[in-house]
């Protein structure tokens, strides 16, 4: 037999529980198990656009907000020279370029002259969150990845 001050704990604690957001299921980039990519993910920020930090399944991914959440994969191929436009973004320790790649219902950013690589997926319902302001927050992680040699021109 449950007594009632018992019933009212469990209650009270499966409530907080219930309202936890589930991880948001993320494959994982073919190179996730590099080691410069548990450097770039532990130094990714608590907030990208003003959504807060969501967990996700898998290695060296992040996510942030709730509807259309903004997704982060390390070890994504580094891409090799290009006509796609890129930006520099500038950080305390360093540029960051990137390359934006227009998708359908996304924009696809990835980091350029880098290895590994970063991958920032943005919807595009997201398009009111400046792309290059969103860039700027991550790219202080993003720069933990070593050089490949590559700039954008």
């Amino acid at each position: 037999m449950v007594r009632r001050p018992q019933l009212l704990t469990l209650a009270l604690l499966t409530v907080p529980l219930a309202a936890c957001t589930a991880p948001l299921t993320v494959e994982p980039a073919p190179y996730a198990a590099d080691p410069d990519c548990a450097r770039i993910m532990l130094a990714v920020p608590d907030v990208v656009g003003g959504l807060e930090y969501r967990e996700t399944t898998s290695q060296a991914t992040a996510s942030w907000g709730e509807e259309f959440p903004l997704v982060m994969r390390c070890g994504v191929e580094p891409p090799g020279p290009t006509t796609e436009q890129c930006i520099a973004v500038e950080t305390s320790s360093g540029t960051v370029d990137w390359l934006v790649i227009d998708e359908d219902t996304r924009w696809r950013t990835v980091t350029f002259g880098r290895s590994p690589a970063v991958e920032l997926l943005v919807p595009k319902e997201r398009a009111q969150d400046a792309i290059g302001d969103v860039l700027a927050e991550v790219s202080p992680a993003a720069s933990r990845a070593p050089s490949n040699g590559l700039e954008c021109r």
